[in-house]
């Protein structure tokens, strides 16, 4: 009995110890098998995710090449389908958003702007566009905003990412100077916008930001332009120089140069430039005419700086003959009450207005001058802005104004 107990025990191990030795081999199995089962999943994932992507990047290339080429409705075509495959993807909704702005679709752009914007607020191009279609909506703070958000925002991103495949144009020192050049259009941009609606003084303090960063003699001339139009000549005229200073034969330049300093009534500077630019370019007849109002009032201003008695005498005889004639021409149009208190005053003092006289009465000169001055004024505001020797004359008064 003992020796059948024996037995029975050690057959139990026998086949406890093969059970577990089969269980160690299943279980190792089976752990194999989901092992490989799991590499294979992740690799048809991958498989698959690469695929989508490369269809995705696929369709982006032909937008972006339709996109460069103004082909705008095709190009809105591939940006969507590109999103089937990446609907999250930042560059592929930017560039949707640029051809559907170029197809004038500015609602569903803005869309897509303004969630891009949530995600990247500090994106220049996304600001620039978000500031554009503000603008286009006379939405003037928001235009404001986004500009000025363009304009310190960052940029070097965006040169990569509007190249097909995201390859950069741009690397190492080139991409600063790339961000510097985006940044100054977007500042360039804002002050058009400025002008536009006659926010001139706030156009003024921009351009006076953009001059610290203006390089070559092209940038500064249309600077000069800028201030042209914002009506600053001092700040304009400075930029000319500095254009001229490039370039001496920048013919934009000395014509934008003559026509800040004859704003200034700087008329022996502007003679200057003008003379130079009409010299080199024959048909510019607006520089032409400004020179020859310059060298009239020049010639015409009894008051200048150093002019000798005589000639001077003369210039006021010349001046009070052509306010003779305007104050006949103007009355004739229908004069108003102090035109005829004008003509009484020129009749009156006329025939001292002599040589011999002006020469022993000084202050005859200064008399004389008064009415010719008053009548050019009158004159101008009765029967509008004169020409030739009169508007010289009502330049020389504007000039003399207070003394």
């Amino acid at each position: 009995m003992a020796d059948s107990a024996l037995n029975l025990r050690q057959n139990l191990r026998h086949y406890f110890g093969l059970y577990l030795t089969r269980e160690a081999v299943m279980l190792a199995l089976l752990a194999g098998l989901a092992v490989a089962l799991f590499t294979g999943v992740t690799g048809l994932s991958r498989l698959y995710d690469a695929q989508q992507q490369s269809l995705g990047n696929r369709w982006f290339g032909r937008g972006v090449t339709d996109l460069s080429e103004r082909r705008f409705d095709r190009a809105v075509v591939e940006f969507r389908a590109a999103l089937v495959y990446a609907p999250d993807d930042y560059t592929y909704q930017l560039n949707l958003a640029e051809a559907l702005i170029g197809l004038k679709q500015t609602g569903q752009a803005y869309a897509y702007l303004i969630n891009l914007w949530d995600e990247r607020p500090d994106d220049g191009l996304v600001n620039m566009e978000l500031a554009r279609i503000a603008a286009q909506r006379g939405q003037t703070d928001q235009a404001l905003r986004y500009y000025h958000n363009a304009i310190y925002a960052s940029w070097s991103d965006n040169a990569s990412e509007t190249q097909a495949g995201g390859q950069s144009g741009f690397s190492g020192n080139d991409t600063t100077s790339a961000e510097r050049g985006e940044r100054r259009d977007a500042r360039l941009e804002l002050i058009e916008f400025l002008l536009r609606t006659g926010a001139t003084m706030k156009a003024q303090s921009e351009l006076l930001a953009l001059s610290e960063n203006v390089g070559d003699d092209a940038e500064q001339a249309r600077v000069g332009d800028l201030y042209v139009r914002a009506q600053d000549y001092e700040h304009a005229l400075a930029a000319y120089r500095a254009s001229l200073k490039l370039n001496r034969g920048n013919a934009a330049s000395l014509a934008g140069a003559g026509l800040a300093a004859f704003e200034l009534g700087r008329y022996d500077l502007a003679q200057q430039y003008l003379q130079a630019e009409v010299d080199g370019n024959p048909g510019d007849t607006q520089s032409a005419d400004r020179l020859k109002t310059a060298e009239l009032v020049l010639r015409m201003d009894p008051f200048r700086s150093g002019i000798p008695a005589a000639e001077r005498d003369r210039a006021v005889m010349e001046d009070f003959a052509v306010a003779g004639e305007r104050l006949k021409s103007c009355g004739a149009g229908g004069g108003s009450g102090s035109m005829t208190d004008l003509s009484t005053s020129w009749t009156k003092i006329n025939p001292q207005i002599t040589l011999p006289v002006l020469r022993k009465n000084p202050d005859m000169a200064t008399e004389a001058m008064n009415i010719v001055f008053n009548i050019e004024r009158q004159a101008s505001a009765a029967c509008g802005t004169p020409a030739g020797s009169d508007l010289a004359l009502l330049l020389i008064a504007k000039l003399h104004e207070g003394n």
